[in-house]
C-alpha cells in the first residue's frame, strides 16, 4: 500500500484524523456528532452563515439534537462557511441535498458543487465520501472527474467511496451509531480506508464490492418502500368504494407471520429520500435503454393521492353543504411524519396550495414547526402555526389531520370539530359512533 494510505490508516485507528463534513442537516449533524462522539475532530462546512454561527455557540436547529448535544461536541466541533478550510480534513463526506429538477430529472448541483470546493483543496492522502443518495454510477462518473482534474489519482493519491446515508429523523430505536454502515470503495484502498472510518463509529461496517453497488443498494431500499406504500395507497382507494376499512385489513394481514410486512396508506410521500430516490432510478434506467414500469406507475400512485385527499375534503364539505370557496380548512401537521421536525417534501405543502388555489381559507398547526420554512417548490407558502384550542377547531369547518403527531389529543381534536379528515388513522380510537369524522 502507498506512504498516504499507511498514513490515513494509522491515523484513523488514532483517532487522529480529522473529519470533515459538508452540509450540516439532518444527515451530516447527526454524524458530526458520531465522529466527536467517538473522539475525532470533525469540521463542518455548511452554505448558511446562520446555521453555523448557532452551531458555534453550541445551539442546535434540529429537534432530535439538543442544544446539550451540541455543547458538548464543541471541543472536538467546529463549523465554518469557508469553503477554502476544505484541505484541512483528512476525510470528507459529502452530505448535500440530491433534489429532482422540475421535470423530474436528477439535481446534482449541490454534489457537484461540493466536489468542485474539494478539488480546489483536494491534497495526497484524503479520502473523499458521498454520502448523498444518487443513482448508481454518479460517484465514478461525476465525481471522479472533477476530483481528478488537479493531477491526482483516485486510490493512489486521495481515495473515493460511495457510503449512503441511512438516517431516520425521530426514530427513537435506530441513529448513525446503530444503523449498519454500507461502504463501496471506487477501488480496494478506497473501500479499505473508508471501512476502517467508519468502523470507529458503527458497529456494522457492510463492505461491497464497488462504489456503484452501495449506490444501488440505498436505491433499491426506498424504492423498496416507495412501491409498497403505493400498493396500500391504491388499496384505500379502492376499499374505499368497496366501504371496506384499509386500516382493519392491514392490522388483519399484520397478524401472519412470514410474508407480508406491513405498510401504511397516507396523504402522500415526504421526507427527502423516497419522493425522489425512484425517479433517480428511472432517470438512469432509461439511460441504459430500459423503462421502470413498475416504479413510474407506484410513482403516479403516490403523486396522485394529494389531489385524492383535497377531493375528500371537498366531499365532505359538499355533505356538510358548503363549498370549498370559502371554507375553513385547518391542517395538522406539516411534518413529513409524526414527531419530527422536519418539513422536506411534506405532502402538507401539496394539500395546501391545492387547497388555497381552490379557494379555501387554510390555516395550520404543527407543534413541532411554529413557522414554514421557504420550500423550494412552494416559496410562495409562508404561515405561522395557528392556535391548538376548543375554540379555534370549532371555528373551522374542517380538519385535515395531515401528520399523526403524539402531542395532539384526537379525542379533543374529534369532539371540537365539525368535520375531520382523517389521512393516518389518527382518530381510530375516538371515531366510533362519531358521524363527523372522514377517512381519507
Amino acid at each position: 500500500m502507498s506512504d498516504v494510505f499507511s498514513a490515513l490508516r494509522d491515523r484513523i485507528e488514532k483517532r487522529t484524523a480529522t473529519i470533515g463534513i459538508i452540509g450540516l442537516g439532518y444527515v451530516g449533524l447527526p454524524l458530526a456528532r458520531a465522529f466527536t462522539g467517538a473522539g475525532f475532530r470533525v469540521l463542518g462546512f455548511d452554505i448558511d452563515p446562520a446555521k453555523v454561527a448557532k452551531l458555534n455557540a453550541g445551539l442546535s436547529y434540529i429537534k432530535q439534537i439538543p442544544d446539550a448535544a451540541i455543547a458538548g461536541m464543541r471541543d472536538r466541533f467546529e463549523a465554518t462557511d469557508r469553503f477554502d478550510r476544505l484541505g484541512e480534513p483528512d476525510a470528507v463526506l459529502i452530505c448535500v441535498p440530491t433534489p429532482l429538477t422540475d421535470s423530474r430529472e436528477p439535481d446534482l448541483t449541490y454534489v457537484v458543487n461540493s466536489a468542485h470546493a474539494i478539488a480546489a483543496k483536494l491534497r495526497p492522502g484524503q479520502l473523499v465520501v458521498l454520502e448523498s443518495t444518487t443513482y448508481p454510477t454518479t460517484t465514478r462518473n461525476v465525481v471522479l472527474p472533477v476530483l481528478e482534474r488537479g493531477g491526482l489519482t483516485a486510490g493512489r493519491d486521495f481515495f473515493l467511496a460511495f457510503s449512503p446515508e441511512r438516517e431516520d429523523p425521530g426514530n427513537p430505536t435506530y441513529s448513525v451509531t446503530s444503523i449498519p454502515k454500507v461502504v463501496g470503495g471506487l477501488d480496494d484502498a478506497s473501500g479499505d480506508v473508508a471501512s476502517a472510518m467508519y468502523g470507529a463509529v458503527v458497529p456494522n461496517v457492510v463492505r461491497v464490492s464497488t462504489a456503484e453497488v452501495a449506490e444501488a443498494c440505498k436505491i433499491l431500499e426506498n424504492t423498496y418502500r416507495a412501491i409498497n406504500i403505493a400498493l396500500v395507497n391504491e388499496m384505500k382507494v379502492l376499499y374505499d368504494r368497496m366501504g371496506i376499512d384499509v386500516w382493519e385489513v392491514i392490522d388483519a394481514a399484520k397478524t401472519k407471520p412470514f410474508g407480508f410486512q406491513a405498510f401504511y396508506p397516507g396523504p402522500g410521500l415526504g421526507g427527502h429520500c423516497i419522493p425522489l430516490d425512484p425517479f433517480y432510478l428511472s432517470w438512469i434506467a432509461r439511460q441504459y435503454g430500459f423503462n421502470t414500469r413498475f416504479i413510474e406507475l407506484a410513482g403516479e400512485v403516490n403523486t396522485a393521492m394529494p389531489a385524492y385527499v383535497v377531493s375528500k375534503v371537498a366531499d365532505a364539505l359538499n355533505d356538510a353543504g358548503k363549498p370549498v370557496r370559502g371554507s375553513r380548512v385547518h391542517i395538522l401537521g406539516m411534518a413529513y411524519k409524526k414527531d419530527v421536525d422536519d418539513p422536506r417534501e411534506s405532502p402538507g405543502f401539496e394539500l395546501m396550495d391545492l387547497l388555497l388555489k381552490k379557494g379555501a381559507d387554510v390555516t395550520y398547526h404543527d407543534p413541532h414547526i411554529p413557522e414554514l420554512p421557504r420550500m423550494r417548490h412552494w416559496p410562495h407558502l409562508s404561515m405561522t402555526s395557528s392556535p391548538h384550542t376548543a375554540e379555534f377547531l370549532a371555528g373551522r369547518d374542517c380538519v385535515l389531520i395531515a401528520t399523526d403527531h403524539s402531542a395532539y389529543d384526537y379525542g379533543f381534536v374529534v369532539a371540537n370539530s365539525k368535520i375531520v379528515v382523517d389521512t393516518r388513522n389518527a382518530t381510530r380510537a375516538v371515531a366510533k359512533g362519531r358521524g363527523n369524522v372522514v377517512r381519507a
